[in-house]
């Protein structure tokens, strides 16, 4: 929701995509859980998609990934530990002053394959900050649906834009970074696509069948204040403690 408040014609736009992709992920049973609708969709193939994520180049050559706590990324969550990279994941909703788990491969107390759960990592790795962070290799997302020149439409809370833009106005996020979205077939769409100049573009969507390469996609400098309401602000103490006026 753009702003954290009032819906705009995008929104309503980007909801009527989210519909049409839960459904047909429904209807072809695409999905691990009773429904896709109202989530990041926990799609059928997503341990194929991180193996197949696992022999690009840009992945082998990542040391620092920045992942989304998703249930449908688990799987590369899961192989960049057992490679020993280094992943951070966001506390969810960014609820915390220190909003990220820092998931260091060397420092585990549990399998690769349990700490990557966004459950069991809130039990055994430490929070850290954005000041804690290294610059970020790979920026790894989940979605709703996105299109092959790399436009992507999440669930609708805007974590995901937020995360990215808070490490970008930092330093850690920049030309270096890959962002990559792991996804089932059904939600890459070959279409148009909604978007703001907050939402985060993809360089590469990987399915369990392919690797599609998006060309130039948006990529947002920083926070854009003005894209955000009050409660939106509120809600999120990193943001709290940065805002204008403050």
């Amino acid at each position: 929701m753009s702003g954290g408040g009032t819906f705009t014609d995008v929104d309503r736009e980007k909801q009527r995509v989210r519909e049409r992709v839960w459904d047909a992920m429904d209807a072809g049973r695409a999905t691990h859980d009773a429904t896709a609708h109202g989530r990041i969709p926990n799609f059928v193939g997503s341990a194929e998609a991180a193996a197949g994520l696992g022999e690009v180049a840009v992945w082998k050559q990542a040391r620092v990934i920045k992942a989304v706590p998703d249930k449908a990324q688990l799987p590369v969550r899961a192989l960049a530990l057992t490679e020993g990279k280094t992943v951070f994941m966001a506390v969810p909703g960014l609820a915390d002053p220190e909003p990220f788990y820092l998931l260091d491969a060397s420092a585990l107390t549990v399998p690769p394959a349990e700490a990557a759960s966004s459950r069991v990592a809130a039990g055994v790795a430490p929070k850290v900050g954005v000041a804690a962070l290294r610059p970020v290799d790979m920026v790894v997302l989940g979605s709703v649906a996105v299109n092959r020149a790399g436009v992507r439409i999440g669930k609708g809370a805007g974590y995901s834009d937020l995360e990215f833009a808070l490490l970008a106005e930092a330093g850690l996020i920049g030309d270096h970074t890959t962002v990559i979205t792991t996804v089932h077939r059904l939600q890459v769409l070959d279409e148009e696509l909604p978007a703001t100049t907050h939402d985060v573009g993809v360089d590469m969507i990987v399915t369990p069948e392919e690797v599609i390469t998006c060309p130039s996609p948006h990529r947002p400098a920083g926070v854009m204040w003005d894209h955000l309401d009050a409660r939106k602000i509120a809600s999120i103490p990193v943001l709290a403690a940065r805002a204008p006026g403050n």
